[in-house]
């Protein structure tokens, strides 16, 4: 039976690219909750996150989630807090598998930058915070199935990774 895939790992993992190029090879839906939730909101998530606050955006996250869960299996893409939202991971567990697209808080800082795609990290020392924000969601990342190491490895190796457990694990 065909599970979700849903990506999970810190801003600069890979998620977004991988996820796409997973959805390619795989014929399947790319849902990529940051995406939707700008369309639906009609402003990028920073300005989310600024007229709403966290909290607002994060329930909307969640709800975003489980709507596409209810939806036939698709490639998921949630943001980096999604995970460390509680009980999340363990009510996706059953009808998904979950890869961690792990990576060093440095290497995530450098890729994600200081985009205004990323509120949390527009402060004067991105990496500290990514440090931060790896070490608090780090105990819910690892409830995933699996987990790909993402510092070193080019997207399209991290994405044919996926694609193997997708097979062998997810029922593509």
């Amino acid at each position: 039976m065909r599970r979700h895939i849903i990506l999970v790992g810190l801003a600069g993992s890979g998620k977004s690219t991988v996820g796409r190029l997973v959805a390619e090879t795989l014929q399947a839906p790319l849902i990529d909750i940051d995406t939707l939730l700008m369309r639906e909101m009609g402003m990028p998530v920073a300005r989310i996150f600024a007229m709403h606050g966290e909290t607002i955006f994060r329930r909307m996250e969640r709800d975003a989630v489980r709507t596409a869960r209810n939806s036939p299996p698709a490639v998921l893409v949630p943001g980096g807090g999604w995970a460390a939202q509680e009980g999340e991971v363990e009510a996706a567990w059953q009808s998904s598998l979950i890869i961690y697209l792990k990576c060093m808080a440095m290497t995530a800082a450098k890729r994600a930058g200081q985009s205004e795609d990323r509120p949390l990290l527009m402060e004067e020392d991105p990496v500290a915070k990514m440090r931060t924000l790896l070490a608090a969601r780090e105990p819910y990342y690892s409830q995933a199935h699996c987990q790909i190491g993402t510092d070193v490895k080019p997207a399209a190796a991290v994405a044919e990774e996926v694609v193997r457990l997708a097979r062998e694990k997810g029922g593509w």
